[in-house]
């Protein structure tokens, strides 16, 4: 079976349209089976969901909030992942960072042939309810839903503050949502629901079947894009500051701990300088060896004072070779 891919999403509707004719494999359209899921994952090699979706860690989650957006680029960026980063959202609860594993979703403009299709295989399949509400109920605790809704604003909105109740009442979690929210004094009144939407509109989106519709459901759980960014299920979402950065699983952990050792040897560079022990010069270059030596017994000095945890600092040290 072919699969549905959003980007370019001009190769979309005949990769649709195979999807909806084919007759092995999910089959609900635009659905990854789980094989897809692995194939289209290779890189991972931990835990996944029992659809197939890659399970990073809730410990990696954990410590990922404290991750910049800076740092996990720069990571991303120097393994080859250019294209991770995506900002121009409004934001609810700015000043919250959204952190979970990626659940997909992407929708085209509505067209009543291809969505009468999709319409009753998903019936068949047991889906409930509109078409807006068939990924939402496949979110586990700890997703984020990343939704590529085309930029829709007028007669766009998808999630409003029923919808979205429903998003958080699953995940414990916000979205990152290519398209316009309605209802948003009930999605602020979520106290967790962080969240990136390109805009707001009072109006409601309309997918079912008549002179109103705009827009059709065309994929679940399959690589999606979010802006210039391709986002696969199970990449890790990194949101704050007004940005997103979608973090590869096989990625996360790395992305962590380079943020971590960055973290510690600024807080050891910059007391040292308060100190007056090594100039500028010294510290904003590569370090010395002796330098090196001695964040070393810095960091045995002070590992339970440190906001790393104590594990994390060990593992370090036993990296480091003075």
């Amino acid at each position: 079976m072919q699969s549905l891919l959003s980007l370019p999403r001009a190769g979309c509707l005949a990769a649709l349209i195979s999807l909806v004719c084919a007759t092995q494999g999910a089959a609900q359209p635009g659905v990854f089976s789980k094989a897809e899921l692995i194939k289209y994952t290779p890189d991972w090699k931990g835990e996944r969901f029992a659809d197939g979706r890659p399970k990073v860690s809730d410990n990696i989650l954990k410590r990922i909030k404290d991750v910049s957006l800076e740092e996990a680029w720069a990571v991303l960026r120097n393994e080859g992942f250019t294209f991770q980063y995506e900002d121009n959202w409004l934001s609810i609860h700015p000043e919250k960072t959204l952190v979970g594993r990626a659940l997909t979703a992407s929708w085209m403009p509505g067209r009543p042939d291809i969505h009468k299709v999709i319409a009753e295989q998903g019936k068949k399949d047991g889906r409930i309810g509109g078409q807006n509400a068939w990924p939402v109920d496949l979110l586990q605790p700890g997703d984020v839903y990343v939704c590529d809704h085309f930029g829709l604003k007028i007669n766009g909105p998808s999630i409003g503050d029923n919808v979205g109740n429903s998003i958080y009442a699953k995940s414990g979690n916000g979205i990152v949502y290519d398209g316009a929210v309605r209802d948003i004094d009930g999605l602020e009144e979520l106290e967790n629901f962080t969240s990136f939407v390109r805009s707001y509109h009072p109006s409601h989106h309309f997918s079912g079947l008549g002179p109103g519709l705009n827009s059709t459901l065309v994929g679940i759980n399959a690589p999606t894009r979010i802006g210039q960014v391709l986002v696969m299920p199970g990449d890790v979402v990194l949101g704050k500051k007004g940005g997103v950065v979608f973090i590869p699983p096989q990625l996360a952990e790395k992305v962590v701990t380079t943020s971590e050792v960055v973290r510690l040897r600024d807080m050891f560079g910059h007391q040292r300088l308060r100190e007056g022990k090594y100039t500028a010069g010294q510290i904003d270059t590569r370090w010395a060896d002796a330098i090196e030596r001695d964040f070393s017994q810095w960091l045995r000095d002070h590992m339970d004072k440190l906001p790393i945890a104590k594990e994390q600092i060990q593992e370090i040290l036993k990296a480091r070779t003075w």
